[in-house]
């Protein structure tokens, strides 16, 4: 691999090519400064295609009953509390403009037969406000943002992997990276730098994510920039992944099933949600649903391949194909199985991460001068459960003010130290990773995946977190003797040495922090804490210390929602749906 490098300069440096980062490389350039958008994989191929449900915004379309007010307090009560009331009010009252801008730019969201945004149900929403373009909504999206980007002629270098933020005094000054395929290594000089690299969830044995990303690589990155992370035992178990074939476990069932009328049965064709919730059934909130379905199958009521059934037969084909069209062909590609025929077999997969870094409301900016992040690596807008659509949302709510706030930052800073030895060390470190061993990354990554789901799973206890905590420390003593090298795959080896070692840390934050929330609350359930603890309804943060290595969580008090939204939270009791009768 070639030792020596290249350098870039921008104003702007933008790390991921998602829907967040490619909406703050378009408010960045609007904004007058020049960008560079790097991604690890194509830029039609970031994590955001997987998003496939729908995004938030109160229009009214279907349900003029809606306000801004509401969705405040769906999400904050969704979140048990944890979300900053700050961050959750800028998502709802700006949503509705970032939606109607991305149908401006040519997003093809379903219309109503008079021509308007159509809007669709989704668990624990108290009224229609998820906008969808079929069961495509990511892609939809990530494809206008991408038009978009190409329209300012901002350029995106793809299928390159950033190892190291650059930081002197402080301050974050650009990035180190390789090509995946080369192995050339560039220094991306910047004013300022936005982090957009995703969750960590495929950590998990069974995920929601695909190969080679979502092992927190961006949230590694800024925590070893000195940043904070909060709230990483904070995981979303989606309630509806597959569970077959081999390779496939995990993938994603989108809640538009059961938003346009899913039913949830177990082997015995009980219609099982009827104990869990019976006033919202499969349209509660997704923890509640991830908790019924792991009960179920756990307790010996799943089917042939452990999992409960999903089923949407009732509805016409026609109708599926319309708004499911990427299930219907999902389940006829992996299994041959017509789900306007047969019901789906489902069951919980690890799908979205609540915790990260944490920001500045306002911005999205890090404590570290000069570094911003936005979309999933970010914590403080979910608290300890996700609202299904808002993701979307916040990847072009906050991708946008983290954009130009970054700009305005690089615009306005007169000198920026760049110190060659910062550089130099960076580089070091790559040329430390590339060595003949006697482990291969690959293996290690799945008993790192193994031990979390054993161990942090759907539902935790203090004894199998700690043993979780005693198997990593046993996976980390052989991070020293992966093999990495050169192969018919470029430099793949390397990208996912890198990869497990920030899977690693991202791990022991998640076990730690599971182990300092003595409690159940939202997706953080502890079989030997059951019962919700006020005292706990708190963030817990992160740093590393000099060796990189994970402290102790520190708690920092949620700040408090404002009177008048306080009245709109407390007069949100559990039944929501506006009325709606379940199918």
């Amino acid at each position: 691999m070639p030792s020596s490098y290249r350098t870039h300069v921008s104003n702007v440096l933008v790390i991921g090519s998602g829907a967040a980062g490619l909406r703050a490389a378009i408010a960045a350039d609007q904004a007058g400064a020049q960008v560079l958008v790097i991604g690890k994989r194509r830029r039609l191929d970031a994590h955001t295609v997987l998003a496939s449900g729908g995004i938030n915004a109160v229009l009214g379309t279907r349900d003029p009953e809606d306000s801004w007010q509401q969705h405040f307090a769906d999400t904050v009560k969704e979140g048990y509390r944890l979300g900053d009331p700050r961050v959750v009010e800028i998502l709802v009252t700006e949503a509705p403009d970032a939606i109607r801008e991305l149908a401006e730019w040519g997003c093809p969201f379903a219309l109503t037969e008079e021509g308007a945004i159509d809007q669709r149900f989704f668990g624990a929403h108290r009224w229609r406000r998820t906008c969808y373009a079929g069961d495509y909504t990511g892609r939809a999206v990530l494809q206008t943002l991408a038009n978009k980007t190409a329209d300012l002629r901002i350029p995106v270098v793809e299928d390159h992997y950033i190892s190291a933020l650059l930081v002197a005094d402080g301050a974050c000054f650009g990035a180190f990276g390789f090509d995946l395929h080369s192995g050339d290594r560039t220094t991306f000089l910047a004013d300022a730098v936005v982090l957009c690299g995703g969750g960590h969830t495929r950590l998990w044995r069974r995920s929601s994510s695909r190969r080679d990303e979502n092992f927190g690589e961006g949230m590694f990155l800024g925590l070893a920039a000195q940043a904070a992370v909060m709230d990483m035992e904070l995981v979303q178990f989606h309630p509806t992944g597959m569970v077959a074939p081999p390779g496939v476990e995990g993938t994603l069932v989108t809640e538009a099933v059961r938003g346009e009328g899913g039913r949830l049965t177990n082997a015995n064709g009980e219609r099982f949600m009827e104990r869990y919730d019976p006033q919202r059934m499969e349209l509660s909130t997704r923890d509640r649903v991830a908790l019924a379905n792991y009960t179920e199958i756990s307790e010996g009521r799943g089917g042939p391949n452990g999992g409960v059934f999903l089923d949407i037969s009732h509805r016409d084909k026609s109708y599926i194909i319309k708004r499911l069209p990427r299930m219907y062909r999902q389940f006829i590609e992996h299994q041959m199985l017509d789900i306007s025929e047969s019901p789906m077999e489902v069951a919980p997969t690890a799908h979205y991460s609540m915790g990260g870094l944490v920001v500045k409301p306002e911005t999205h900016g890090t404590d570290v001068a000069g570094l911003y992040a936005a979309g999933e690596c970010t914590a403080g807008m979910h608290g300890a459960n996700r609202l299904g659509g808002n993701s979307l949302s916040e990847t072009v709510v906050f991708g946008r003010r983290a954009g130009s706030a970054a700009a305005s930052f690089a615009l306005n800073t007169e000198v920026t130290l760049r110190p060659k030895r910062v550089i130099s060390a960076a580089s070091d470190r790559l040329d430390e990773l590339i060595h003949s061993g006697n482990e291969l990354a690959r293996p290690v990554q799945r008993a790192l995946r193994d031990l979390m789901w054993e161990h942090a799973g759907v539902v935790r206890s203090g004894q199998s977190l700690q043993d979780g905590l005693a198997q990593l420390y046993g996976l980390r003593s052989v991070l020293g003797d992966i093999d990495v090298r050169y192969s018919d795959e470029g430099w793949a080896d390397l990208a996912q040495t890198l990869d497990l070692r920030a899977g690693v840390t991202m791990a022991e934050a998640t076990l730690k922090g599971a182990l300092a929330r003595t409690e159940t609350r939202g997706c953080h359930i502890r079989a030997d804490a059951p019962e919700l603890d006020p005292d706990l309804q708190v963030n817990l943060v992160f740093r590393v210390d000099a060796e990189g290595h994970v402290g102790e969580p520190w708690a920092a008090d949620v700040p408090p929602i404002p009177a008048a939204l306080e009245e709109w939270v407390s007069g949100t009791d559990d039944v929501m749906l506006g009325g709606r009768l379940l199918e």
